[in-house]
């Protein structure tokens, strides 16, 4: 054969093997077979999603803290690399669904990426994004985050569980309300749904900030409503070892003495309980918190200051809690 038909031959070995190696990497993402993992993630604003992406200018803290500014960072590039794909855009990971109802806006259902937040735009987002990466990784089913979270929510009143006594918070009957929903539409709102049912997976907890802002009535209570609220949830969705990880609230308070502390102990006393053993975790999150002046909103310590260093860990630290807590249970029902 000659030169020039080896050199043929050759490029097109190679253009084959280049194209079998973007199937493949396409593939990968594509949804996966068997019953859904169903994931429930709940609280208040910092659940709705509060970190930056890619917002810049003078509002913005010129771009510090936001996503971008993270993955430019030649020290950080890595840890994040897998939220972008190889044209450089935002990852689209179909392999887990997310489903979040912003009150009184539109639903969002679709496959993971930034942006499930309550502003409805791309330049958002939650511990969601990360935590779906980790049970994406780890699950060889494919899995849905159910996002129910609502700003300004205390678990004294708003998300008060019937176990506590005195009226049931209207935003307790809300979270069920919508997985509820989200369980009977799932053809309707992933059309790649193939029917094969679902499993109760796992619930996140990530709330505390109007009860630590009550520390006259909300404080006391928060371990005893914290409990009732775990077995409560697990009785209405008919899941009695479903497991249960609470994120410990966090913000610029975090070292500060009083209320925060005593309710931090409590997110942690609750989950510690004997009755929750191997089926309950309590994530501590306070060393992922930044500076103000590193963040994109140094005003809002409430908000994290909308760090996205700071969500990204918190959800990855509950993603791995989650794992744990699923790799020692072995009887999980499919519905």
């Amino acid at each position: 054969m000659s030169e020039r038909g080896v050199s043929v031959r050759y490029r097109a070995v190679v253009f084959v093997v280049a194209f079998l190696a973007g199937v493949r990497a396409a593939d990968a993402g594509s949804p996966k077979k068997g019953p859904i993992q169903v994931f429930i993630l709940a609280g208040q604003s910092n659940m709705e999603g509060q970190a930056v992406v890619d917002l810049d200018g003078k509002n913005y803290n010129d771009g510090k803290g936001t996503l971008n500014d993270l993955m430019r960072r030649p020290d950080q590039s890595e840890r994040y690399k897998h939220l972008r794909d190889r044209q450089g855009r935002w990852t689209v990971r179909e392999d887990v669904w997310v489903r979040y109802q912003p009150e009184g806006q539109k639903l969002q259902a679709g496959p993971l990426t930034v942006g499930f937040t309550v502003y409805g735009d791309k330049h958002h987002f939650g511990p969601e994004l990360q935590f779906g990466h980790v049970l994406g990784d780890h699950c060889a089913e494919q899995v849905l985050l159910i996002k129910t979270a609502w700003g300004g929510k205390s678990l004294y009143r708003d998300f008060r569980p019937p176990s506590s006594g005195g009226e049931v918070g209207p935003y307790y009957t809300k979270i069920l309300k919508e997985v509820r929903e989200a369980l009977a539409n799932l053809a309707t709102d992933f059309p790649d749904y193939d029917g094969s049912g679902y499993v109760l997976a796992g619930f996140v907890w990530y709330q505390g900030w109007n009860d630590g802002v009550d520390p006259r009535t909300a404080v006391p209570e928060y371990e005893q409503n914290l409990v009732n609220f775990i077995k409560d949830v697990r009785k209405d969705l008919n899941a009695p070892n479903l497991p249960f990880v609470v994120g410990e609230l966090t913000g610029p308070w975090v070292e500060a003495p009083g209320a925060w502390t005593t309710l931090r102990k409590a997110q942690a006393n609750a989950a510690a309980r004997p009755e929750f053993r191997g089926n309950a975790a309590f994530v501590a999150t306070r060393d992922f918190v930044r500076k103000p002046e590193e963040s994109p909103n140094p005003g809002h310590g409430h908000h994290e200051f909308g760090n996205a260093e700071t969500y990204f860990l918190v959800g990855d630290a509950l993603g791995k809690k989650m794992v744990t807590l699923m790799s020692a249970q072995s009887d999980r029902k499919t519905h």
